[in-house]
């Protein structure tokens, strides 16, 4: 099926929406496209949304775990939201839910943020 993304700024915020399966095939140019857009705009936090996301293996729990740390060297915070249930415990068992927080929606995590949705 493949992976499709996009990136939108709201204020200090991009917003990533990953669709399909981030695999090792795809996680190349995800990571380079996501870090190109973190650097050439002017934010601060990032929130990941899973919603539509059908598959994903360890190589993609790196992508998300470099770009948190990223995140963390600019002063900001990672959100994950709209995380389907087979994703969700691939995180939970990374442990990354203990680093990355977890929000039901991107309009709430917007709203955790401080940016009106």
């Amino acid at each position: 099926m493949g992976l499709t993304y996009t990136f939108n700024v709201k204020e200090d915020v991009l917003i990533v929406r990953l669709a399909g399966e981030l695999d090792h095939h795809e996680s190349e140019n995800l990571r380079d496209k996501w870090k190109e857009t973190l650097y050439t705009n002017s934010v601060k936090h990032v929130i990941l949304n899973l919603e539509s996301v059908s598959f994903m293996d360890s190589s993609g729990l790196g992508v998300v775990l470099g770009r948190y740390k990223e995140v963390l060297q600019l002063g900001g915070e990672m959100v994950v939201c709209s995380v389907p249930p087979t994703i969700k415990r691939l995180f939970e068992m990374s442990g990354l839910f203990k680093i990355v927080r977890l929000e039901e929606s991107e309009e709430f995590a917007l709203e955790t943020l401080g940016v009106a949705s």
